[in-house]
């Protein structure tokens, strides 16, 4: 039987994903520093209330609040013993919100980047990188994510990693990186590498793309680049609104629900499967995309 996602892409020309986790969080009390995942246990109708909104939006699929939910960012705030069951119930929650929608919604289970430096510049090795994803892809899958999500990821030595732990897990999953005003990942990856890359691996994402970055004209420059290469899979952009801008103590995404909303079209024109948003895109900002 197919996955849930791989249906929706095969009846629908386009997909509306999510919006941002984190500064929807913060608008609900969330302390600069405070791991968000920890929020899956301690405030989980904040977390239900976050899922919801974008549904309510109308996104078709919503990513879990495990971004950061691996043992290695976790034992920065002495909880890499809760891995399991921060992504379990992190997925529980969305699995509950997904079923009670109405209509077919995807869980998502996301995967950030472990935050540390892969072998050869850094200690990392491939083989640990692989435990500590399989180890999180595991609590999402017991959870009951329907696929699992690994974002924001700069380096193709971490994103093989990931993929390996994806098909570990026996889960399908979905890929993006996040690309700077250069075009490039942090570790030097462009576009046209990117496509190379997911190209060779065993276990391929269903779809793959973009996320996070500086900002929607900058992402679609990437997603525009991803087109030109010819893939064969989906794509995926999640483009943040707007840039980052301090005002009155607190940070302040400038891009307007309209600005969105006319970014969604250019990246659906441009070739992407799955639009969505990330950094600073709250549900009105998801209402003018799916208008």
């Amino acid at each position: 039987m197919t996955d849930p996602l791989s249906r929706l892409l095969d009846t629908r020309d386009w997909l509306l994903a999510d919006g941002a986790t984190g500064t929807n969080l913060f608008n609900m009390g969330l302390s600069a520093g405070e791991p968000p995942e920890l929020w899956n246990t301690d405030r989980p109708d904040d977390i239900r209330s976050l899922y919801r909104g974008a549904v309510e939006a109308g996104s078709d699929l919503f990513l879990t609040n495990t971004f950061g939910g691996n043992a290695a960012r976790l034992k920065l705030h002495n909880a890499q013993g809760r891995v399991a069951e921060l992504n379990r119930i992190g997925a529980e929650l969305g699995r509950e919100i997904a079923d009670a929608a109405g209509r077919p919604v995807v869980v998502a289970g996301s995967i950030g980047p472990t935050g540390e430096i892969m072998e050869p510049m850094g200690a990392l090795t491939h083989a640990l990188a692989v435990e500590i994803f399989h180890e999180q892809a595991e609590g999402l899958k017991a959870g009951g994510a329907d696929v699992l999500w690994v974002e924001t990821i700069s380096a193709p030595e971490e994103f093989r990693a990931a993929a390996e732990a994806c098909a570990l897990a026996g889960m399908p999953w979905c890929g993006t990186m996040s690309f700077d005003t250069a075009g490039r990942t942090m570790m030097g990856v462009t576009s046209s590498a990117m496509v190379a890359l997911v190209g060779k691996l065993a276990h391929r994402p269903l779809a793959f793309g973009a996320n996070c970055g500086v900002g929607a004209s900058d992402l679609m420059r990437t997603i525009l680049g991803f087109a030109a290469a010819g893939p064969d899979l989906p794509l995926i952009a999640k483009g943040n609104a707007g840039i980052p801008k301090y005002h009155d103590g607190h940070i302040h995404y400038d891009g307007t629900p309209e600005l969105m909303g006319r970014y969604a079209v250019l990246a659906r024109d441009a070739g992407a499967r799955i639009i969505g948003g990330c950094c600073g895109t709250m549900s009105d900002h998801l209402r003018a995309m799916r208008a």
